[in-house]
């Protein structure tokens, strides 16, 4: 029977998020004391976090959260976060974004893993290191899902847990792990906690054995929390080209396990090894990045010519040239097809063809329960299934052919559901394009190309980054105008929830009884 929506249990709940925010926001206060900084911004944010939380609460105390309160609780929760992401850059008042809209766009994007930037300078000149870790940190708590963090934390959040990690954890059909789904969201936030913990530690390992003398703790540690996040924020103006080929190297695998059904991995700790290797859209993700990459690397050889290998790197150089492109390539592919954003180099210096196949792999995402954003590989495995059935039953018109996935069959709901998406999201796409090419038309401080609008256009709504032109991975978003950044918000905050559980809530029928 259906009801109307208690919004007043959403509300009291996003409360409760607001109060658990406090004790993350300890860690740039700790870090600030570390380097003798002020950590008066993030003080003030966790009073701001206790205050409105406490406050919000009483809204809805000891009341069940149902399917269509999960639906709203997700949606406020991704609007109401990020705003008070907002509040440390503000009362800070250093560089871009201590103007409003740089501020929620910067905190935007830190939540839900997009990696674009409006810093325009990335230094501990202008921010502190306790502000450039609390930027690192944002992304770490959105990765894996706010959500799924306090339905692990919460008790009021075990009922009705369920649907809400349905359309708030990133990904397609999450697997339920355990009986009971609290247990499920512990064993992915303990994996996702894992997987920081040893990238934390190689990439100092690294530093220490003197591979990369760059990589101190504080980079260590920053760099871990965006890395599984699939993230992209970096403390260094240049990204990972600021450190060494063997930290390039390394970063590499941590992108492909991040882009990585986390649950594959449960399995695989489990006793079940198997299920990792026989995944078919495991398979499929990586053969996408393996064929995309040989293909870069061949284009970034041809590209970058004789006698470009380094001679510190003690090789031959056509063999220097040859581990350069196959390192930027292997990089970037990682980097774009699951969301990351990092970069190894400036890749708007890439030849034209080299740029369309980045351009293409944003458009693909990583795997189905992993911190990757964009469509995901597992929807692309299904559409290319359901045109061969198409294909086959015009000619069969009498065959019954069920398109299925490791052995299972999918109704037909789940493959409209499927469609329903990726129309939406290209439209979505479409529209974002128009927006940012039109900002570009009429500003001019930009100068915008179609290929450069349509790069933005796909960061912000697939949560890639970087893009082409002046939003590359060198680039910042600063010279859009405040309207074009407020609908990039949007278009992060659609694209990290999946564009579909939002629309719900803004439709006159979800709110009728």
């Amino acid at each position: 029977m259906s009801r109307v929506v208690d919004w007043r249990v959403s509300v009291g709940l996003v409360g409760s998020v607001y109060r658990y925010l406090s004790v993350p926001l300890l860690i740039p206060v700790l870090v600030a004391l570390v380097y003798g900084e002020d950590p008066l911004p993030f003080l003030v944010t966790i009073l701001v976090a206790v205050g409105v939380g406490t406050a919000l609460t009483r809204f809805a105390p000891d009341r069940n959260l149902g399917n269509r309160e999960g639906f709203l609780l997700v949606a406020l929760t991704w609007l109401a976060v990020p705003l008070l992401g907002t509040v440390p850059y503000l009362v800070a008042g250093n560089g871009t974004v201590a103007a409003p809209a740089n501020a929620l766009f910067e905190s935007m994007s830190g939540f839900t893993t997009t990696g674009a930037t409006v810093l325009g300078d990335i230094s501990f000149d202008t921010h502190s290191h306790a502000m450039l870790m609390w930027r690192q940190l944002s992304q770490w708590l959105g990765g894996m899902g706010i959500l799924v963090l306090m339905i692990a934390i919460l008790p009021e959040l075990s009922v009705g847990g369920a649907a809400v990690m349905r359309e708030e954890a990133p990904g397609f059909g999450i697997d339920k792990l355990s009986p009971k789904i609290r247990e499920t969201a512990r064993i992915l936030w303990l994996i996702y906690l894992g997987f920081t913990l040893l990238a934390a530690l190689v990439y100092y390992g690294l530093g220490v054995a003197g591979l990369a003398p760059e990589m101190g703790v504080y980079n260590a540690v920053a760099h871990a929390l965006t890395t599984l996040p699939t993230g992209g924020f970096s403390p260094e103006a240049r990204s990972i080209e600021a450190f060494s080929p063997a930290i390039q190297w390394a970063v590499v695998p941590f992108m492909v396990i991040a882009g990585t059904n986390f649950a594959l991995f449960w399995y695989a700790v489990a006793g079940q090894p198997r299920r990792l290797l026989e995944n078919e859209e495991f398979r499929s993700y990586l053969l996408v990045m393996v064929a995309l990459g040989v293909v870069v690397t061949g284009l970034l050889y041809a590209g970058l010519g004789a006698g470009l290998a380094s001679v510190a790197e003690g090789v031959a150089p056509i063999a220097g040239e040859v581990e350069r492109a196959a390192r930027h390539a292997a990089f970037q592919t990682a980097a774009i097809v699951t969301t990351t954003g990092y970069a190894s180099m400036d890749f708007n210096t890439w030849s034209e063809a080299a740029k369309v196949l980045l351009l293409f792999a944003m458009f693909l995402g990583g795997s189905a329960g992993s911190a990757a954003g964009s469509v995901k590989i597992v929807r692309w495995l299904l559409v290319s299934k359901t045109v061969r059935r198409e294909l086959f039953t015009t000619v069969h018109p009498e065959a019954v052919r069920p398109v299925r996935v490791d052995g299972g069959v999918l109704d037909e709901s789940t493959l409209r559901g499927l469609a329903a998406f990726v129309l939406v999201f290209l439209l979505l796409f479409a529209l974002t394009t128009l927006v940012l090419f039109l900002d570009g038309v009429t500003n001019p401080e930009l100068e915008l190309s179609a290929l450069e609008a349509m790069s933005a256009a796909i960061a912000t709504v697939g949560n890639v980054g970087p893009g082409f032109g002046v939003v590359g991975p060198m680039g910042s978003y600063v010279d859009f105008s405040a309207p074009a950044k407020g609908w990039m918000v949007l278009a992060m905050w659609l694209g990290r929830l999946e564009i579909i559980s939002v629309i719900v809530v803004l439709t006159p029928t979800y709110w009728r009884p």
